[in-house]
């Protein structure tokens, strides 16, 4: 089984599973009846986003120094206990099956969800984008 990074709102692969969105906030004029028809996500899972104040800190990384402090910080984040809990769900639910795990950026270099899965989940197999 997969753990898929996509870019919410793209077209979902076949087998791509489950769509999860670790964004902090909704598409902006998307019902939310439509967030699943309009390919954004399945699910919700805004508390592993980063925090408000640490997606200004990797939305404003102007170099590789301030992205790794990012990815450094965010990873904190991550292994709080509540935060935890739900990574050992997804990565539990790896080997049962497919799902795609997405965040809204268009760089790949600094995509938010990739650095979520490789930092958070990088016992699963990942499929790129």
């Amino acid at each position: 089984m997969a753990v898929r990074i996509v870019q919410l709102g793209s077209p979902r692969a076949s087998n791509e599973g489950l769509r999860i969105g670790t964004v902090r906030r909704p598409p902006r004029g998307v019902p939310k009846s439509e967030y699943a028809s309009r390919n954004y996500y399945d699910v919700w899972l805004p508390n592993l986003a980063p925090s408000e104040q640490l997606l200004k800190a990797g939305r404003s990384a102007k170099d590789e120094t301030d992205w790794r402090s990012f990815v450094k910080r965010y990873r904190s984040e991550m292994s709080r206990a509540e935060n935890r809990r739900v990574l050992d769900l997804l990565a539990a639910l790896s080997h049962q099956a497919n799902f795609s795990v997405g965040c809204y950026c268009n760089d790949e270099q600094h995509c938010i969800a990739l650095c979520f899965v490789s930092s958070s989940l990088n016992e699963v197999l990942i499929s790129p984008k």
